[in-house]
């Protein structure tokens, strides 16, 4: 059985169950500080697990898209090494929210394995948790497993519910028992079943990871049951084809076994066995997919798994004898076994295929450089590699840390991680951390959601329905207390999307309550952030809630105007600029974008042309709800980062459609003017740009003009003849720096010529130490060949003093070099005058910090000649 087809079989399975088909979600996680990357099916419900969101159905199945190359779930260093760890999987789910629990989760699993996909039987053993009996008993009684096929799983980390069969989200929260599926390949493998002491062999595989969250866990460790408890399971759909097609290791199922073969072609590879060969096949599959949900190689965050991942890929080319670009070709490949299954792949290719190409070239240099470095290492100790040397290949060289641990595997090299870890620690502290979510505080709450009315109004008659106090839930808020209100009905807009929370304020007959900002406590709760001025706020309250009207115009103009950037952006500079970021506040908007070059002047102005001129057009902006995969095919762009449900808001303004739950302006025109205010790059292949609307940019373009004509003034000319009246003084400038020049040298020429008679003769050698008044580093050079010239067989110490610092040349001519050194005479005089320098025999140069002290310094130089002449 193919592997598509095992995915349309399960797909329609579970729809066939009363499931709801969702589609995968993207890598990167939507609004999600904890995780980096999507590495299980259950992340895109995570917060439903929690109850902080719902969803229209109680039964979910899904193929997800998954990676695991980096923190706790990192399995890069085992890829291409062992028969089933990958860096990009695809996890088969099937997830009830309350609905059913464990007697339909076992007895739909049972009916797939062996009534659709026809295992056998007799092939499948399963365990449970040791104090899970409802599974056991269901297993043995109502599915009719043998009880010798049935094991229980104890506690094995040392606490109770610390076992494998013991499944938890985090420390506290939903968690429960697990029972698992594993297939028996056969007597012929080495191996035993889950629980002895061959565990680990290859003979049992599990396949399929069913979890029962029936508790939750608080923060004592005590557990209580869930009113609703739910089923979360897990199945890889590598591990399964490689079952289903009779074949021990994931890498010969079909999906690999034809990228294998294309990676092959292209690094000339003739051995199919090659464990190279199936970290390229892996490799391009994760690389690729990442690159289609938006992330691009960088030196942080999602965009350095991706670099590390595709070096990896790019180091075993190499090593296959592949030096020039060749993964980028392979998408085409990849794009055939999966782009059925994933349209997204198949739309994007081109750009992907690119971004991989401009990777490699880039990184050609850097591998070549750090094989150098790392092979010179190698050659002094061939059996062990400090820490501080391979921080230094990583950090100064861009050679990843796993190509380091890779080829000193290969190699039987010891790698001290320890040092390396010691080094990246040290770096740690004075870097810049990566970028954090805002989040509100963290508060407990199981209350009534809040309706938000804000795209309609901004006051509104409003009831207290909790307040919180240094996180803590409080009948009361008292005059001069922070707090956080939450609402029944708020038109306060809660920071989301790129765009901040509202201000403002909420007022009852009896208190003020000041609205600092307005952060989501839940998915669909809204927490007010403030401090009471006065009065007595409780819970209970009537109150009228007021929105800050000038705070939220001037937010909602840079929102709208970012959307119209972005379209422009695209239309300037190509379709593959995507959203990397955003902030939008009342002051300006900033953007962040995928682009792989600076913008040009012309290209900015592209951009405020186009978007002006939809200002000026004065379209209507509309909003609508839509299910989300009917909002793409309409055309409606989804961004990088955000997180969005099975029903979306999709925002037309202007000639831009995308998906965006943000407030905005009723027609383009009450923007009223778009200017950018900055460019630059914040990352490889990342560009930001500033802008600013409405008031802002008018006073911006007035402090432009202002500063203009007072340019204008001084240089005693018109704005419109500026620039050729600057051209003119810059002109004259040159002119006259030709000519001081001149005099400088004619200058020096003479202070030459005087120095001559100062030198000193110490055993056939001219020794002269001098200082040249007001001479820079070029007429010290200059002075120096003249003064050579003239003294035959000289050496030499020239020195000059400016703004507090010593300059030092130090000359000897060539047929001296064997009795006195250039660069040792400028650091006996450098050392004195608080500095130090070096160069060639023959010529050397140095600074200092202490001009008080060189003229001693100088006075010394002919006793520290004739020690060596």
């Amino acid at each position: 059985m193919k592997s598509a087809e095992i995915r349309e079989k399960f797909l329609k399975f579970f729809e066939s169950k009363g499931h709801t088909i969702v589609r995968s979600s993207p890598l990167v996680p939507g609004n999600d500080p904890t995780m980096l990357l999507t590495n299980s099916g259950m992340v895109q419900f995570k917060d439903v697990f929690l109850g902080l969101d719902t969803r229209p159905y109680s039964r979910a199945t899904s193929v997800q898209r998954c990676v695991r190359a980096g923190g706790k779930h990192n399995d890069l260093e085992n890829v291409g090494y062992t028969a089933r760890h990958h860096t990009f999987f695809e996890m088969l789910g099937n997830f009830s929210f309350g609905d059913y629990f464990k007697r339909d989760a076992i007895a739909y699993a049972w009916e797939l394995l062996t009534k659709v996909y026809g295992l056998p039987a007799e092939k499948l053993t399963v365990t449970v948790y040791q104090e899970d009996d409802e599974a056991y008993d269901i297993w043995a009684n109502e599915i009719g497993v043998p009880k010798e096929r049935i094991i229980r799983i104890g506690d094995n980390k040392g606490a109770r519910y610390a076992s494998d069969n013991f499944w938890q989200m985090a420390d506290t929260g939903p968690c429960g028992p697990c029972t698992e599926v594993f297939y028996d390949h056969g007597a012929d493998i080495w191996g035993g079943p889950p629980g002895s002491a061959e565990e680990d062999g290859d003979r049992f595989i599990e396949i399929w990871n069913l979890v029962f969250m029936q508790f939750n866990r608080d923060e004592a460790g005590n557990m209580t049951r869930l009113p609703k408890p739910c089923v979360d399971t897990g199945m890889g759909i590598e591990r399964l084809a490689a079952v289903l097609q009779h074949v021990h290791s994931n890498y010969e199922i079909d999906l690999f076994q034809n990228l294998i073969s294309a990676a092959a072609r292209e690094t000339g590879a003739t051995d199919l066995e090659s464990k190279s060969l199936r970290v390229i096949a892996d490799h391009i599959r994760a690389a690729a997919f990442l690159i289609v949900d938006g992330v691009i190689p960088s030196s942080e965050g999602h965009g350095y798994v991706l670099r590390r991942i595709i070096r990896r890929a790019l180091r075993h080319g190499h090593k296959l004898g592949q030096a020039k670009p060749f993964f980028y070709k392979l998408v085409e490949d990849l794009d055939k076994e999966m782009g059925a299954a994933y349209p997204e792949l198949t739309e994007a290719k081109a750009r992907v295929a690119e971004v991989l190409r401009a990777e490699e070239e880039r990184f050609g240099e850097t591998l070549e450089n750090g094989m150098k470095i790392l092979e010179a290492q190698l050659a002094k100790d061939p059996k062990n590699l400090d820490g501080a040397t391979a921080f230094t290949l990583y950090d100064t060289y861009g050679f990843p840390r796993d190509l380091t641990a890779d080829i000193c595997r290969e190699r039987g090299v010891t790698f001290d991680e320890a040092g390396f870890d010691a080094a990246m620690e040290q770096q740690k502290k004075t870097a810049r951390a990566a970028g954090k979510f805002k989040m509100a505080a963290k508060v407990e709450y199981t209350g009534e959601k809040t309706r938000f009315v804000g795209y309609e109004s901004l006051h509104h008659d409003s009831k207290v329905i909790a307040l919180y106090a240094d996180g803590v839930s409080v009948q009361e808020l008292k005059a001069g207390q922070d707090g956080i209100v939450v609402l029944d009905i708020t038109p306060f807009y809660a920071e989301s999307g790129g765009q901040v929370g509202d201000t403002g304020v909420i007022k009852s007959p009896g208190a003020t309550f000041q609205v600092e900002d307005t952060l989501k406590i839940q998915a669909d709760v809204f927490g007010h952030h403030g401090v009471l001025a006065s009065g007595s706020l409780k819970v209970g309250d009537a109150v009228d809630a007021q929105v800050d009207t000038a705070h939220r115009a001037r937010t909602i103009r840079n929102h709208s105007a970012t959307h119209l950037m972005h379209k422009a952006l695209r239309e300037v500079l190509g379709s593959h600029v995507a959203q990397k970021g955003s902030l939008v506040d009342p002051d300006k908007t900033r953007f962040d974008f995928s682009h792989n070059a600076p913008l040009t002047a012309e290209q900015i102005a592209q951009v405020e042309a186009i978007v002006n001129r939809e200002i000026l057009e004065n379209h209507a902006t509309q909003a609508k709800l839509m299910g989300f995969d009917d909002a793409v095919k309409s055309g409606a762009m989804a961004l990088f980062g955000e997180k969005y449900g099975d029903e979306v808001r999709v925002l037309n303004i202007g000639s831009s459609v995308e998906l965006c739950g943000g407030t905005h302006v009723s027609r383009t025109g009450d923007i009223g003017l778009f200017k950018i205010i900055g460019e630059g790059g914040v990352a490889a292949g990342i560009r930001r740009v500033e802008a600013v609307t409405g008031e802002n940019a008018l006073q911006m373009v007035q402090t432009l003009n202002r500063k203009l004509q007072e340019a204008a003034a001084v240089l005693k000319t018109s704005p419109d003849e500026l620039t050729s009246r600057i051209a003119q003084v810059q002109d004259h400038v040159k002119a006259l720096e030709k000519e001081v020049a001149a005099l400088k040298s004619k200058l020096a020429a003479g202070q030459g010529d005087e120095l001559v008679t100062k030198a000193v003769d110490v055993n056939g050698i001219k020794v002269l130490a001098a200082t040249l008044e007001g001479a820079d580093v070029a007429r010290l050079r200059e002075t120096m060949d003249k003064l050579k010239d003239k003294l035959k067989t000289a050496a030499i110490v020239l020195a000059s003093v400016s703004d507090g610092k010593v300059s030092l040349i130090a000359g000897v001519t060539p047929d001296a070099t064997s009795k006195v050194k250039a660069g040792e005479l400028v650091n006996f005089v450098a050392q004195q005058v608080g500095g130090k320098g070096g160069g060639r025999p023959d010529m050397a140069q140095a600074g200092g910090t202490n001009p008080e002290a060189l003229a001693q310094a100088l006075a010394g130089v002919t006793e520290w000649v004739s020690q060596r002449a």
